[in-house]
C-alpha cells in the first residue's frame, strides 16, 4: 500500500468515526462508501497543497512590449473556509500592467486554482494571488478583487443567504494611481451585483 492510499484510508477511518459521533450508522447501506468518497473529495478540494505557482506557470511568461492593462474577470473558484471546512465560492478578477513580460491568460486562472484549492480565508487568498503574479511578472502593478459567498454564513451562524464578501489587493500602480485603479474597477463592474 503506497503512502497516498494509507493517508486516504486514515482519512476514511476518521470520517467513519465522525459519522458515528454524529449519531449515524456508518454501516448503513447508503453510508458504506461515504468515508472513501469523502476522503477522495477532500483530497481533490485541497489539491492546491500539491501545486506550485512555478509549475503552473511553467514556460508561459513571454517578453512582450505591452504596457496597457490586461484584465481577466469572472474567474470562477471554489474553496474551503479554514474555520469550518465548508465551501466559499465566487469570482476572481485580475488585472496587471505589464512592464516587460506578459503571461498566458489561462495561467492567471490556474494561479487562482493553486490558492483556492487549499483551506483558506478570502482575504489571504486575494493577497496570495496578487503577490504571486507580482513576483513572477514584475509588472508595473497588479490588482485582484474577489467576490464570494460563504456557506459558513449561509448554512449556519447568521444564516444570511444573499451576502457577498468583497476583498481586494492593489499593488504598484493600482495602489498609487487612482486613475488606474478606477479603470480596473470600471472593467469589473457588473449590473445587478450578484455573483
Amino acid at each position: 500500500m503506497d503512502d497516498v492510499e494509507s493517508k486516504e484510508d486514515k482519512t476514511a477511518a476518521l470520517v467513519r468515526e465522525m459519522l458515528a459521533e454524529l449519531g449515524e450508522n456508518p454501516n448503513r447501506e447508503g453510508l458504506l462508501e461515504t468515508p472513501g468518497r469523502v476522503s477522495r473529495a477532500f483530497k481533490y478540494f485541497t489539491r492546491g497543497y500539491q501545486m506550485s505557482v512555478e509549475d503552473v506557470i511553467a514556460n508561459a511568461v513571454f517578453k512582450e512590449h505591452q504596457e496597457e492593462m490586461v484584465v481577466l474577470r469572472d474567474v470562477d473558484f471554489y474553496s474551503l473556509c479554514e474555520h469550518h471546512m465548508v465551501p466559499f465560492f465566487g469570482k476572481c478578477h485580475i488585472a496587471y500592467l505589464p512592464k516587460e513580460h506578459i503571461i498566458g491568460l489561462s495561467k492567471l486562472a490556474r494561479i487562482v486554482e493553486v490558492y483556492a484549492r487549499r483551506l483558506q480565508v478570502q482575504e489571504r487568498m486575494t493577497r496570495e494571488i496578487a503577490y504571486a503574479i507580482n513576483d513572477h511578472l514584475d509588472p508595473h502593478g497588479v490588482a485582484v478583487v474577489i467576490e464570494a459567498q460563504h456557506l459558513c454564513m449561509m448554512m449556519r451562524g447568521v444564516e444570511k443567504q444573499n451576502s457577498v464578501a468583497t476583498t481586494s489587493t492593489m499593488l504598484g500602480t493600482f495602489k498609487e494611481n487612482e486613475a488606474s485603479r478606477l479603470e480596473f474597477l470600471s472593467f469589473i463592474k457588473r449590473s445587478g451585483g450578484s455573483i
